[in-house]
């Protein structure tokens, strides 16, 4: 079996070569991947906390007289 200079046969089929080339560019940017990953999951998480009212209600109301933030 011989294999041409990108490592590659050229007897496999186009079909085969391209699912190769997807799993080696997963295989090398795994990293980043995962990395974007997580802040999209996060941030679907926050949106969907923040979308309710009654957990906005947190960012909006103070909660008592005295005054926590002397200046606002």
């Amino acid at each position: 079996m011989r294999r041409g200079v990108g490592g590659t046969n050229r007897n496999e089929s186009a079909l085969t070569r391209s699912v190769n080339a997807v799993f080696e560019f997963v295989r090398v940017a795994e990293f980043e991947i995962l990395f974007l990953l997580f802040f999209v999951i996060a941030f679907l998480i926050f949106k969907d906390l923040t979308s309710k009212p009654e957990y906005n209600q947190i960012f909006v109301k103070k909660l008592g007289d005295d005054a926590f933030w002397p200046y606002g």
